[in-house]
Formats: C-alpha cells, sequence, structure tokens
C-alpha cells in the first residue's frame, strides 16, 4: 500500500481558490441564508396582518351606534342578505351560485353573524354598498347607560293641603 494518495488529498495541497470558495460557502449557509430567512418571515407576517386590517370584517360598538363594514366586492348586490333574528343578533350571509370556468366550478360564500347589544335598535339598521364593495352596517344605540342628576323643580305649593279639624261637640 502506497502512502501517495493521503499527500493528494492533503488540504494544504489544495488550491487556495478551493478554500475561500468553501468559507463563502460556509458564511452563505451558517449566516446570510438564516437572515434571509428571517427577514423573509417578517414580510410575510407585515403582509398577513396589512391584509387582515384590509380585508377582515371590523365591527366597532361607539358610544351612539354599532357599525361594521364588510368586503363582499365578489358578491353581486343581489347575492347579499341582511337578516336580524329575535335575540338581537344580525346574520350578513352572500351566496355566489355555482358558475363553470375553465379550470372547474366557481362558488362562493360569506356568512358572519354579530349579537348586537340589547340597547341597539335593530328596527333601525341600516346597511350601504359601496362602489368598491364594501358593506356598511349601522345599528344606532337607544338609551343612554350614563348614570346622570334629575333637577329638582320647587312648585312652592303644598302637596297635601291641610284640613281644619271639625271641633268636637261636647
Amino acid at each position: 500500500m502506497s502512502l501517495l494518495p493521503l499527500w493528494f488529498d492533503d488540504s494544504l495541497m489544495t488550491p487556495s481558490y478551493t478554500r475561500r470558495e468553501a468559507a463563502r460557502r460556509n458564511l452563505w449557509d451558517e449566516v446570510i441564508q438564516p437572515l434571509a430567512l428571517v427577514n423573509s418571515l417578517l414580510d410575510i407576517k407585515n403582509l398577513n396582518e396589512s391584509l387582515q386590517q384590509h380585508t377582515s370584517p371590523q365591527a366597532v360598538l361607539e358610544k351612539d351606534k354599532f357599525h361594521a363594514n364588510f368586503d363582499v366586492q365578489h358578491f353581486k348586490p343581489e347575492e347579499i342578505s341582511i337578516k336580524v333574528t329575535g335575540d338581537n343578533a344580525v346574520t350578513i350571509e352572500a351566496k355566489h351560485e355555482e358558475k363553470q370556468d375553465e379550470h372547474g366550478q366557481i362558488y362562493r360564500h360569506f356568512l358572519r353573524k354579530y349579537v348586537l347589544p340589547k340597547n341597539c335598535d335593530t328596527s333601525r339598521l341600516e346597511s350601504k354598498l359601496s362602489s368598491d364593495g364594501v358593506l356598511s352596517i349601522t345599528a344606532p344605540i337607544i338609551g343612554d347607560k350614563v348614570d346622570r342628576n334629575i333637577p329638582i323643580s320647587q312648585t312652592g305649593k303644598p302637596a297635601r293641603s291641610v284640613q281644619n279639624k271639625p271641633e268636637n261637640a261636647s
């Protein structure tokens, strides 16, 4: 057996450009690639947050009204229905019937249900559909939950009239 193959496999015998290339690969594998991955994950997180802000329904309970916005731009106005049930809940539903295209069938269904506060006037609930496909629902709140002082007015007259007692006939 010869020692000749061991001499040629020695790392000191390899050209210097090969060692630099190996160092670059190690730098890429250990430092740059993980940083690029973290950066892309941060971009995905920011994208997800911005998408949720623009597409998710937003329901807000203010002191004088309940207000909610929904993105229904993929539905025609006649495909959207809003119902108020007896338990003070409002249901927003949109159904897009199946239609055939070159890739298959399309079917969309949107359903949201909100239980409104007891003091919401559901008989005066309003809905508006904007030209860019945002459905807004508003219901006013009746009555104040805030404590208030009731002023006292003085009449200046007695509430009960005083009657003279009849004299005893003795």
